[in-house]
């Protein structure tokens, strides 16, 4: 900026202000009291700008932000703890959200724009996402502990055993390809798969339990269910591991987020099973 400039743009600014910055003297030009202060109240709005804009970058940039995750019920203790602190370390300014939704919804989210990556119980066909498979379960069987005495063998409870009991289940809006898959085996076993479960509810672990505690069912569970069960209640596998629950993580083809990228990377690393 040219002096004139600078001397008119200053000059400007003391009337705006209605007091003195600067003192023109012999020996050169010096601010006042009001000018020093005013300095210092300059540097941190500048300050503040600053920070302003690097917070805003972290969502438009390719990573930082919030990376929003979709959890379905039942995910295995510790699979993602690898994943997440490589990314807290490589990536700190990035925050987590997690959400808990089944499979259906996640798809629905994952397509809105609201979810970076969800963990599904079904791989989603087409072009429009990505997937890695992070998690095989065998999943074993619930019963009560009455009934899985009478039915375990040296190497568990045959599927067939299950005869009689009825299945406590999930909506199949949750994940409808892993439903037909699912109840397809039952099916083939001759099971009775009791009324269809109710739309929106979730199975989580009480709906499980006290159901099966009565004596007239069974559900699945995998065989490293974090949910302490009561002593009514025994977890058993299955002979010849005829149920397997896989997991994807999946997400969109064409994102360029380089923390996304981390999480993911690491994930391939490190899951399995």
């Amino acid at each position: 900026m040219s002096q004139p400039a600078l001397s008119q743009t200053v000059g400007g600014l003391e009337r705006q202000l209605g007091v003195r910055l600067l003192v023109r003297g012999s020996t050169g030009v010096r601010a006042t009291e009001a000018g020093t202060a005013l300095l210092g109240e300059a540097r941190a709005v500048l300050a503040r700008h600053e920070q302003a804009l690097r917070v805003m970058a972290r969502y438009t940039g390719p990573g930082g932000g919030a990376l929003r995750i979709g959890i379905p019920l039942e995910l295995p203790a510790g699979l993602l703890d690898p994943a997440l602190a490589e990314l807290a370390e490589a990536h700190p300014d990035t925050r987590v959200q997690a959400r808990h939704l089944s499979t259906a919804e996640q798809l629905t989210a994952l397509r809105a724009g609201e979810l970076d990556v969800g963990f599904l119980r079904e791989r989603s066909a087409g072009p429009e996402f990505d997937a890695l498979l992070v998690v095989r379960e065998r999943l074993g069987v619930l019963l009560a502990t009455e009934h899985a005495a009478e039915l375990a063998g040296p190497d568990g409870i045959a599927l067939d055993a299950l005869v009689g009991l009825q299945w406590v289940g999930f909506p199949r809006s949750g994940s409808p390809a892993w439903f037909d898959e699912l109840t397809a085996i039952l099916r083939g076993h001759g099971l009775d798969l009791g009324p269809d479960a109710p739309e929106g509810q979730a199975l989580i672990a009480d709906v499980k339990l006290a159901a099966v505690a009565a004596g007239q069912s069974f559900t699945l569970a995998p065989p490293a269910w974090h949910q302490p069960l009561p002593d009514h209640v025994t977890w058993s596998p299955l002979t010849g591991h005829p149920l397997v629950r896989r997991t994807w993580a999946v997400w969109p083809a064409d994102s360029t987020r380089r923390d996304l990228g981390c999480f993911i990377a690491t994930l391939d690393r490190t899951a399995g099973g």
